[in-house]
């Protein structure tokens, strides 16, 4: 209007060319006039400055002191609308029964609103690579169905990210506590293929032991797996979900991506599960950004992985300590198993700590370590160390340890005859234990006779074919394998009135 005003055009042809109204021609000439100024002068004006001349009167509204009093109780409002069956209704008739003057629902709806827009701004944050890792269960469960028993069984499921690439991981776990939790943040950390900075999770009871906005505590046990990875763990504040947005978005994307597809399969074990929710989550990962050319693998994989610190050489193994008390038979009971491990004798009714995972079983006095053995999960079983046992002790285990290769061995040092008798005496029962005895007492004749005359007597016994204990020591005590021995009488001497077999052949 002003550059048409300046070139001369009359209030009709103005009108007619921006679309507005005479009356309103009339209107802003007036304004313009009223300012005392040139049109090129108000032409350098701001649009600021000019809705400051144009619209001078519509520019201070009736002033409504109603927002004044509702403005301060806002903050209030809304701490109290989070509270669980608190309304917006309940709220505005508590509202208006302390100021009758008030606002009508819809008005005092509106203003909560806005405060509520105002107040929710979010920040978009940039992330580095490698530089942090956030973990969360996720609200709804999976489910297997055990072959066994049919029943249902319900499943947690863990959520990792990193929040530089999206990159996700997924696992169904057989419980929340501590001992499913740890490894499969492990198993996480393998599937990135690296370790991140720090590893955010909420103030999970299983990993913080006391909840703190600047130094929160956590569990003996994530701090060692913290260790073991060169990690540092962090929590967020409590009931502050937007301190990590990224995992809570890949939570609703694995319910769209995961949960969603698998909604109707029907699984037979926790492992056939997850080899499901791994396919899918391959799927998830490749699939491309919205408005972008790129996945969150193809990310991943340029730009962030390379940057991860190295996995340990070892997996972290969730170790349990307990106390015991050695007993008179100089084992411990780990009570889980109910299983007894042996420490030496001489710490016999002594305080010790067993300190086990799910293959090692270490037993410690104070904080020197007296005994280590394999996890075994037998039941009321021993495993028994023979170094650990009292001489006398050892000596009865060996005289238990006999077998059917312990005296062959044994037999091989007096000589081949006696060992054939040994070899016959172990084969003449059906249960060759029940031999062991007469061997035993075969062999210690040997400390009391010498090898030559025992080795003669088994000779005799193999060719009278009557071997037994009590041939070969009948044979020693009336010292026949020191007689000499007598010429056959009975042999029959050549003549010819003696036919022999061949007047007997058939013809």
């Amino acid at each position: 209007m002003l550059q048409l005003l300046e070139t001369g055009k009359s209030k009709r042809e103005i009108a007619r060319q921006i679309s507005i109204s005479r009356n309103t021609v009339d209107y802003y000439v007036k304004r313009f006039r009223d300012t005392q100024r040139s049109y090129s002068e108000l032409l350098a004006f701001t649009d600021q400055e000019m809705s400051g001349i144009v619209y001078k009167e519509l520019s201070s509204p009736r002033k409504d002191d109603r927002y004044e009093r509702l403005a301060p109780q806002l903050n209030n409002l809304i701490k109290e609308l989070s509270r669980r069956g608190v309304t917006r209704l309940l709220l505005w008739k508590e509202y208006r029964s302390e100021d009758a003057d008030g606002y009508s629902y819809q008005q005092f709806c509106e203003h909560l609103n806005t405060y509520l827009q105002v107040h929710s701004a979010v920040m978009h944050l940039d992330h580095k690579p490698a530089e942090k890792a956030e973990i969360d269960f996720a609200g709804g469960k999976m489910s297997y169905v055990d072959k066994q028993s049919g029943e249902l069984i319900e499943c947690p499921v863990l959520i990792g990210v990193l929040p530089y690439s999206g990159f996700t991981y997924a696992e169904a776990l057989a419980g929340m506590e501590l001992g499913y939790l740890i490894p499969a943040i492990g198993r996480c950390m393998e599937y990135f293929g690296g370790v991140p900075e720090c590893v955010l999770s909420d103030n999970m009871r299983q990993m913080v032991k006391k909840s703190n906005r600047y130094e929160p505590s956590f569990t003996d046990l994530a701090q060692q797996w913290s260790v073991h990875y060169n990690t540092l763990l962090l929590a967020t504040r409590i009931a502050k979900p937007r301190d990590k947005p990224t995992v809570e978005k890949a939570v609703d994307l694995a319910y769209q991506r995961i949960y969603a597809p698998l909604r109707n399969d029907t699984f037979g074990s926790l492992g056939e599960l997850n080899y499901h929710i791994k396919q899918c989550l391959e799927s998830h990962n490749n699939t491309l950004f919205q408005k972008k050319d790129f996945s969150r693998k193809e990310r991943f994989l340029l730009e962030e992985k390379g940057l991860l610190k190295p996995l340990p050489a070892e997996r972290f193994e969730v170790k349990y300590s307990v106390t015991a008390k050695v007993q008179r038979n100089y084992h411990v009971t780990l009570g889980q198993d109910w299983h007894h491990y042996s420490v030496p004798f001489q710490y016999i009714g002594k305080q010790v700590t067993i300190v086990y995972d799910s293959e090692h079983v270490e037993i410690f006095l104070y904080t020197e370590r007296i005994a280590s053995h394999p996890r075994n999960y037998r039941k009321h079983g021993y495993s028994t160390l023979d170094f650990h046992m009292p001489e006398r002790h050892l000596h009865y285990l060996e005289a238990r340890g006999w077998n059917q290769e312990y005296f062959l061995k044994k037999a091989d040092f007096v000589g081949i005859h006696f060992k054939q008798a040994i070899t016959h005496v172990l084969d003449g029962r059906r249960f060759t234990e029940q031999t062991y005895n007469a061997c035993l007492g075969l062999l210690r004749l040997e400390s009391k006779y010498g090898k030559q005359r025992l080795e003669k007597a088994s000779q005799m016994a193999l060719t009278a074919g009557i071997v037994s204990y009590t041939t070969i020591s009948t044979i020693l005590i009336n010292n026949r394998d020191k007689q000499i021995p007598q010429t056959d009488s009975t042999h029959i001497p050549q003549h010819e009135n003696i036919r022999g077999e061949q007047t007997y052949l058939d013809f």
